[in-house]
């Protein structure tokens, strides 16, 4: 293998890494945004529940659910800055796959030419 195949194979390596941390980056906006949609939709529920605290202290539930909005609102964006991210490591994944892919053919077509010229080689001078 040749020190280009060689740099071209670690690259691919890297380039996958960072591909998936922006997956799995992705993964978590968009579930902490569900979380906090999921506690916004719990704490407006529990809003007109019987027994609850919230005519005693009603800015206090309107300030945690608009938080809790808020919250799934950043979170989404986040997701979408990360998804434009995993988007950019994906293409450079893909280019860096090919490059590794043609370089290590390009090294296997040169070592059989060179076997066969060693043959042709080694035959002409048995003769």
């Amino acid at each position: 293998m040749t020190p280009r195949t060689k740099r071209l194979q670690k690259l691919v390596k890297v380039q996958d890494q960072l591909r998936a941390l922006h997956e799995m980056r992705h993964a978590m906006h968009l579930a902490n945004a569900a979380a906090a949609r999921r506690d916004a939709e719990e704490l407006v529920a529990g809003f007109d529940a019987p027994g609850s605290l919230s005519a005693l202290f009603p800015d206090v539930y309107h300030r945690r659910i608009a938080d809790a909005f808020a919250r799934a609102d950043a979170e989404l964006e986040k997701a979408r800055d990360e998804s434009s991210r995993l988007a950019t490591a994906t293409a450079r994944a893909n280019i860096v796959q090919r490059d590794y892919r043609d370089a290590r053919q390009a090294d296997e077509r040169r070592s059989s030419e060179r076997m066969l010229l060693d043959l042709i080689e080694q035959k002409s001078q048995s003769r």
